[in-house]
């Protein structure tokens, strides 16, 4: 060997070891910025106390963010620890076993106290390969709840995770070599701006002493956005399935998603067959069923998603089809299974259950298939304090005439229609008792029903044919704005979260070109027929109502638009269309509508 290919050898070796010459000025500045990054990010993160985990708050008023496998096996108390070194009392509300995510919220000192809290980012915006840190009390190392920050790259992006045991399904999560460990559960992933792009929860730690192994997975905040709406109303949340099975179908060129099998469901009536292909849903394109499955768990059950199918005729064509379906549960409604108490020895007292302490005795209440009927309650009795705001409504029972005009089932000839909803009247003196009652007249023809009536025909439910039951929609109506929550006794009327409503469709419109808005749910329940009320969230107004006589069978849909001022300041909606299925049944324009007092 040459003297000088050893000179070069030794040239190279000396000229990569020495450090790369970065002004110090620069150095410094990076240095500066990681430190007030962890100043930002440390005072809302949150040490679960109660379930040896973490978490992170949301909101000034102490709404938190954690995982169910921290908080969802206890009881409804919690203690929690700030960096502030005190400790807080804190409430589940909302719980979300599948996903393994929980809201919980910290209860304040005294009323005009403020909690720090985060803002929450955009997780579709995270690419492999950026820096993230992680914040959390693992092992409980903080006795004075400060947490322990840790630094490292995101992996890995729309990763997927089996569930554990049936439950613990990360879909779409975060992986990130940020070190998190047993304590970690629960707490924040925030991007270098400071913002919560996740909640930690998972690593790969089979096999390795439950200890970091730089493979961890945190739950997309993204995903969490689409369920707080309803984990901050007091719910149990359920994860969403299509109502069909799938698979992958490879071949030379490329994958294709395949329906094998589709169940009695909203997919079944929106005419998904076997062999059609899923081309894109909720607006992504699928070509796996990882694929499909990773974004299926992202959404909570009962929302409408578009679905894009391609579908090969008998005759060798290819169709094309644009779907909007409402999604089922895709988890077992197993009933939660009753802890067993310890056996404790012979002639010992069994362990009395803690206590809850009165401060949050205040805000909980307990109700099947609820984590915090309190909440639920809450938040129902202010959106529709909001709606009454205009609407002007409530408490005015007498009866109800509407007259108008509009187009039926495509007709391009305008009708005159009538609509009379008539309140139940007791027995007097010689007089019977009267049902509610409801009578609508078209060009002449009538129709008339008893809508509480115990024998009714199912022909009667659904008329006029064509509308899903139109008039049925009108007595709960009527229900639903002049009595409110006491219209629906038995507690049925309840808050069902958040979730997009999607107005009707212009002609030619894709729905995976159209955007829906969100709005808070109302559920309500009476004689057997339900109702999904629609409401804006910001003013109240109603946009819409989803009336079922039979949960097989497409709903009768009333989309309500153009609120104009009666003489009595009531802001009513004048334009009304009813669809059943994807079919338009009427376009109609009220022009009088008279309550009686």
């Amino acid at each position: 060997m040459s003297p000088f290919f050893i000179c070069s050898i030794a040239f190279s070796f000396t000229t990569l070891m020495q450090p790369a010459q970065i002004p110090s000025a620069e150095v410094i500045r990076l240095e500066n910025e990681r430190i007030a990054l962890v100043k930002k990010i440390s005072p809302p993160t949150v040490a679960v106390v109660s379930g040896g985990g973490s978490g992170v708050l949301i909101s000034s008023d102490g709404y938190a963010l954690t995982n169910f496998h921290v908080v969802g096996n206890g009881g409804p108390a919690i203690k929690c620890g700030l960096p502030d070194g005190k400790l807080y009392d804190g409430v589940i509300v909302g719980l979300d076993k599948m996903g393994d995510l929980a809201l919980i919220k910290l209860i304040p000192p005294k009323p005009d106290f403020t909690f720090p809290f985060t803002v929450l980012g955009d997780s579709d915006q995270v690419l492999t390969g950026d820096w993230a840190v992680a914040s959390g009390n693992p092992f409980l190392l903080a006795s004075d709840y400060t947490p322990t920050v840790t630094f490292g790259l995101i992996s890995g992006t729309h990763r997927y995770q089996y569930p554990e045991r049936g439950m613990f399904e990360y879909t779409d999560c975060i992986q990130m070599d940020a070190s998190i460990n047993p304590g970690n559960s629960g707490g924040p992933l925030f991007n270098m701006k400071g913002e919560l792009i996740g909640i930690n929860g998972r690593g790969s730690f089979d096999k390795r002493g439950r200890v970091n192994s730089g493979v961890g997975y945190a739950i997309s905040i993204n995903q969490c956005k689409k369920f707080l709406g309803s984990l901050k109303a007091g719910l149990r949340i359920h994860h969403a399935g299509l109502g069909a099975l799938v698979g992958t179908v490879d071949d030379s060129v490329v994958s294709r998603v395949l329906v094998n099998q589709v169940f009695p469901s909203d997919a079944l009536r929106r005419g998904i067959q076997p062999e059609d292909q899923i081309i894109n849903f909720a607006g992504r394109p699928i070509t796996t069923v990882n694929q499909f499955k990773n974004i299926l768990g992202t959404i909570p059950a009962g929302w409408k998603v578009p679905v894009g199918i391609r579908r090969v005729t008998e005759a060798g064509e290819t169709k094309k089809l644009d779907l909007l379906v409402r999604l089922i549960s895709g988890e077992r409604n197993d009933a939660p299974a009753k802890a067993e108490p310890p056996p404790g020895r012979p002639g010992q007292p069994k362990p009395a259950a803690k206590p809850i302490p009165e401060v949050v005795k205040a805000i909980y209440e307990a109700k099947d298939n609820f984590a915090n009927y309190y909440f639920n309650k809450n938040l129902r009795d202010k959106a529709l304090v909001k709606l009454q705001s205009h609407i002007k409504l409530l408490g005015q029972n007498g009866a109800w005439q509407l007259k108008g005009h509009g187009n039926f089932q495509n007709n391009n000839l305008p009708s005159g229609w009538s609509l009379t909803v008539n309140p139940a009247q007791p027995a007097n003196g010689d007089s019977l008792a009267i049902m509610d009652s409801v009578g609508l007249n078209i060009d002449g023809i009538d129709f008339q029903v008893e809508p509480l009536k115990t024998d009714l025909e199912p022909k009667a439910l659904r008329d006029p044919v064509g509308s899903g039951g139109l008039l049925i929609a009108a007595f709960h109506l009527r229900q639903f704005l002049s009595f409110g929550a006491k219209g629906f006794p038995g507690e049925g009327c309840t808050h069902g979260g958040v979730e997009p409503y999607w107005p009707p469709q212009e002609a030619g419109q894709p729905f995976n070109q159209r955007k829906s808005m969100m709005a808070e749910v109302i559920k309500t329940t009476l004689g057997g027929v339900s109702c999904r009320w629609y409401i804006e969230p910001e003013t109240g107004y109603l946009w819409s109502v989803e009336v079922s006589v039979d949960p097989e069978e497409d709903p009768c849909e009333i989309h309500f638009t153009n609120p104009q001022a009666d003489g009595n300041g009531r802001l009513l909606p004048r334009d009304w269309v009813v669809i059943q299925g994807d079919k338009t049944f009427a376009r109609l324009k009220v022009v009088d509508w008279k309550v009686n007092p």
